[in-house]
């Protein structure tokens, strides 16, 4: 028996990230083998170009996994929505 197909994630970019990557969300089935952010960030990176010039400086992209904040080593399974955003400043 094979195992069923992990559901779709849906992944959401803000501010710049958004504008490289040239939208404002996307839902895609990730590929078997990514654990943690960090993984998942690299995959991204994979993807083509505007992909590789959003998460080109991947340190200083902050991550959200189902709207609260997650360090890079965070494990993404079970995780519905990860948001992906610039560093933010305030004012």
């Amino acid at each position: 028996m094979t195992a069923d197909p992990a559901p779709p994630v849906k992944l959401v970019y803000f501010a710049w990230v958004r504008e490289r990557v040239g939208m404002p969300d996307e839902s895609v089935a990730l590929p078997e083998g990514l654990a943690t952010v960090a993984d998942l960030i690299a995959w991204q990176r994979s993807r083509g170009e505007e992909y590789a010039h959003a998460f080109e400086h991947a340190d200083i992209i902050r991550v959200a996994l189902d709207k609260r904040h997650a360090p890079h080593g965070a494990l993404i399974a079970g995780a519905r929505e990860i948001a992906f955003f610039p560093p933010m400043t305030g004012g």
